[in-house]
């Protein structure tokens, strides 16, 4: 199966969204497999995609959910080259606000394979839950990265994936609390949001494990498998995107950006934001000053 595999950069950008033009990329999209979740929403012509060893047809204004892990493909139902959305995400980067809702990724996964969950959504279903809409919104906030737009990525993937849930739920899909908490039992599914949290603390790479309950080495190796970098470099690319946003949109000084972002000292914030970014904050800022 591995040479099946899609290598993603999910740590670095943990929502993608594009319009995908057939004609223009490589295609047809041959069997793989990856660690994200991937929506498509077709805007023009007729796609044919295989999912698990089944077939599925998807017409203009419908949209297909590609669940984490699962083997797929996509290709043209005829000689034309189709357009469509492409959407793809770590799932279990989205936060959910309260305490009793179910995490999204949990309630994804304990829908796959689910005859009340199906992989096609509908033109209808589309319109009622504006499908077109929400994924338009994400494409626009890739192009023009303003002020917060991570967050409004997070609340338009949010909104679209709470409505998709919902559309199942009144066709008879069972969120059952027993099962969808059975998949949580391994945290380090999850252990990104208790990083992206406490990353402006004193966090050493050993608190996670501990977090999960995993030594150390097993976590590392675990945590690389998922996710395709190790802890300790998500850390830093958090704490980066974090001091980015500082240098950004406020003129604060780099020691005040590296204490508020978690870095022991400034000379570690710098030389790890020129690792990361290829560099220096002070460049970084100058260049953004000029757009």
């Amino acid at each position: 199966m591995n040479i099946l595999f899609e290598q993603s950069d999910i740590l670095n950008m943990p929502i993608e969204a594009m319009v995908f033009d057939a004609g223009k990329e490589k295609f047809p999209v041959l069997r793989h497999w990856h660690y994200f979740m991937e929506i498509i929403y077709v805007y023009k012509g007729n796609v044919v995609f295989e999912s698990e060893n089944r077939i599925y047809h998807l017409h203009p204004g419908e949209l297909a959910i590609f669940h984490p892990k699962v083997i797929h493909s996509i290709e043209s139902e005829d000689d034309t080259f189709p357009v469509y959305a492409l959407l793809k995400f770590d799932i279990n980067r989205l936060r959910i606000t309260s305490d009793y809702s179910p995490r999204l990724g949990d309630v994804f996964r304990s829908a796959q394979d689910n005859e009340n969950a199906p992989l096609v959504i509908t033109k209808k279903q589309c319109n009622d839950i504006e499908a077109e809409k929400l994924i338009g919104q994400c494409i626009n906030e890739i192009s023009s990265r303003q002020y917060s737009y991570g967050s409004m990525l997070d609340a338009n993937v949010y909104i679209l994936l709470t409505r998709i849930i919902r559309l199942w739920m009144e066709m008879g899909f069972i969120i059952e609390q027993k099962s969808v908490s059975a998949l949580s039992d391994n945290p380090i599914y999850t252990i990104t949001e208790y990083i992206d949290a406490h990353s402006s603390e004193n966090l050493l790479i050993t608190d996670p494990a501990q977090m999960c309950g995993m030594s150390y080495s097993n976590f590392a190796r675990s945590f690389k498998m998922i996710y395709r970098q190790s802890c300790k470099r998500f850390i830093n690319f958090i704490r980066i995107s974090k001091a980015a946003d500082y240098l950004l949109f406020t003129d604060y000084d780099l020691n005040y950006i590296s204490q508020e972002t978690g870095f022991s000292d400034c000379s570690h914030f710098i030389k790890t934001f020129k690792e990361i970014k290829g560099i220096t904050p002070k460049q970084f800022r100058l260049q953004s000053a000029k757009r």
